[in-house]
C-alpha cells in the first residue's frame, strides 16, 4: 500500500507516515510543513540514499583497486593499467546525465532500488574475468560496465536536491555526496586488508563482500525510501539548461572539483607504484587517506559554502589547488614521497570540499532561470519547475565532472607513458586551476550569478 506525505492543515504541517512509496504532496520551502514532518521523511531518504550512492561508489572505484592485485603475471604495463581505470570513469560520466532523468521517468525510491541491483553485474563479471591470461580487451569491456556505479550520483543527487529547502540544500547535497564518495576509500581499505591478509591471489572476497553490501542497499531503499510528486517530463528542463551558459560554465568548475577527486583518487595507487616504487600492499596502505579526506571535506564545502557563499569558497579551492599542485611538482623533482604523499592527499581534500561549494551554486544560480521560465513570475520561481530544471543540471554538470577523472587518468598514462613520471601531467592540472579560479573570480565572485553569489 503507498503511503503519503500531506499537509493536515492550511499551515502546511506533516505527518511521516514510515515506510515509503509515493508521497502525494512536497513543499520543503513551507517551514511549518518543514517542522512537522518534512524534516524527517527528508533526513530518512537521505540516510538511505547515501547508503546506495556509497555502494555505487564503491563498484566505481572498484578497477582503482583490483589493479594493484594485477602482478607480472597479467602482463599488463603501467599504461594498461591507467586504461582500465580510466574507461569506468569515461562510462559513469556518459551514464549521469540519462541517470539523473531516470528520477522522474521512475521516481527516486524507484530508481534506486533498481540502480543499486544494477551494481550485481559488474561486480559478478569481474570476479568471472580476474585471472591472469585474461587479455587487455575482456578486462577493459568489464571494467567499462562498472560505469554504472557512477551513474548512481547524478541519480541520488538529483533525488536528494527535491527533497530538501533550499536553506539546507548545500548541506544535504554535501552529506549525499561526501557519504557516497567515501566509498572511494573503503573499497581501498577493503583490498587494503584483502592484501595484508589472504594476499594479492584472492581479490574475489572483496567481491563477495561487495555482493552482499549491494543487496542490502537495494533492500533498505525498497523498505524505506519514498518517490516524490512533480518529477514527471524532465528532458524539457534538460533542454532549457544546456541552453544556459551557466550550465557549461559550472560544468567547467565541476571538472575542475570532482574531475580532481575521482580522478587522483583512482590514480593515487598506481602514481606510488610507479613514480615512487611502492609495491601494491604499500600503495594501498596510503591511497585510502586521499579519498577519505576528499570525502569528509564534502558536507565542510557546503556547509561553508550555505555560510559564506558558494562562489567564494569554491574560488578559495582553485586557488588552493594551484598551490598544492604546485608542490607536488616540486616533491616530484625532489623525489621526496612524505612531501609527495602530503600534498596528493591535501588535493585530494581541497576536491572534496570544491565539490561541495560548486553544487551549492547550482540551485542559486538556476533558481532564477527557473522564474524566468514557464511557470515563473513576478511571484518568484514556481518550485516543481526549479526542482525539475536543477535535477537537470545536476546530471549534466556530474556528467562533466566524471569526464573530468578520464582526463586526468588518460593525462597520467600519456605522461608514464612518454616521460616516465606523473610531473608534465601535474603541469597540465596546475595550468587547468588556474583558469577554474579566473572563471569563478570574475563570473561568480565580481559579477554574481543569477539570484546571488
Amino acid at each position: 500500500m503507498s503511503s503519503t506525505l500531506e499537509p493536515t492543515t492550511t499551515t502546511g504541517s506533516a505527518h511521516d507516515s514510515g515506510r515509503g512509496r509515493r508521497i502525494a504532496h512536497w513543499d520543503p520551502e513551507d517551514e511549518e510543513f518543514w517542522r512537522n514532518g518534512g524534516k524527517r521523511v527528508a533526513t530518512r531518504n537521505l540516510v538511505f540514499s547515501v547508503l546506495a550512492e556509497h555502494i555505487g561508489f564503491c563498484v566505481w572505484s572498484l578497477w582503482s583497486v583490483m589493479v594493484l592485485f594485477m602482478g607480472p603475471e597479467y602482463g599488463l604495463s603501467a599504461a594498461d593499467k591507467f586504461l582500465l581505470v580510466s574507461v569506468p570513469t569515461l562510462t559513469g560520466a556518459a551514464l549521469r546525465v540519462p541517470y539523473s532523468l531516470a528520477v522522474s521517468w521512475f521516481g527516486g525510491r524507484n530508481w534506486t532500488v533498481i540502480s543499486a541491483l544494477l551494481l550485481l553485474i559488474p561486480t559478478a563479471l569481474a570476479a568471472v574475468v580476474m585471472r591472469p591470461g585474461t587479455s587487455l580487451g575482456t578486462f577493459v569491456l568489464v571494467a567499462a560496465v562498472a560505469g554504472v556505479g557512477g551513474g548512481n550520483f547524478a541519480s541520488s543527487m538529483t533525488n536528494i536536491n527535491a527533497f530538501f529547502p533550499q536553506r539546507h540544500k548545500g548541506w544535504a547535497l554535501g552529506v549525499n555526496a561526501g557519504g557516497g564518495n567515501v566509498g572511494v576509500a573503503v573499497m581501498q581499505v577493503l583490498g587494503l586488508a584483502v592484501l595484508g591478509t589472504a594476499g594479492a591471489s584472492h581479490p574475489r572476497l572483496m567481491l563477495w563482500v561487495l555482493c552482499a553490501a549491494i543487496v542490502v542497499a537495494a533492500v533498505c531503499a525498497a523498505l524505506f525510501m519514498d518517490n516524490l510528486p512533480g518529477t514527471r517530463n524532465d528532458t524539457d528542463a534538460l533542454r532549457a539548461a544546456v541552453k544556459d551558459v551557466h550550465c557549461w560554465l559550472l560544468c567547467l568548475l565541476y571538472l575542475g572539483t570532482f574531475g580532481s577527486f575521482i580522478g587522483y583518487g583512482f590514480a593515487f595507487g598506481l602514481v606510488l607504484q610507479h613514480q615512487f616504487g611502492r609495491t601494491p600492499l604499500q600503495a594501498a596502505g596510503l591511497t585510502f587517506l586521499g579519498p577519505l579526506l576528499g570525502s569528509l571535506t564534502r558536507p565542510v564545502g557546503g556547509w561553508l559554502a550555505d555560510r559564506f557563499g558558494g562562489a567564494r569558497v569554491t574560488c578559495a579551492v582553485f586557488a588552493s589547488l594551484t598551490i598544492a599542485t604546485a608542490v607536488a611538482v616540486w616533491a616530484s623533482h625532489v623525489h621526496s614521497l612524505p612531501l609527495f604523499t602530503a600534498a596528493f592527499i591535501t588535493l585530494l581534500g581541497l576536491a572534496g570540499a570544491g565539490n561541495g561549494s560548486t553544487y551549492k551554486l547550482i540551485p542559486v544560480v538556476f533558481r532564477d532561470r527557473a522564474a524566468r521560465e514557464p511557470g515563473g513570475g513576478d511571484a518568484g520561481p514556481d518550485p516543481v519547475r526549479a526542482r525539475r530544471l536543477v535535477g537537470a543540471v545536476i546530471g549534466v554538470t556530474g556528467a562533466a565532472g566524471a569526464l573530468g577523472g578520464v582526463g586526468i587518468n588518460l593525462a597520467f598514462r600519456f605522461s608514464f607513458a612518454e616521460w616516465a613520471s606523473g610531473v608534465p601531467a601535474f603541469i597540465g592540472f596546475l595550468l587547468f586551476y588556474v583558469v577554474c579560479l579566473a572563471v569563478t573570480r570574475t563570473v561568480y565572485v565580481r559579477g554574481g550569478p543569477p539570484g546571488g553569489p
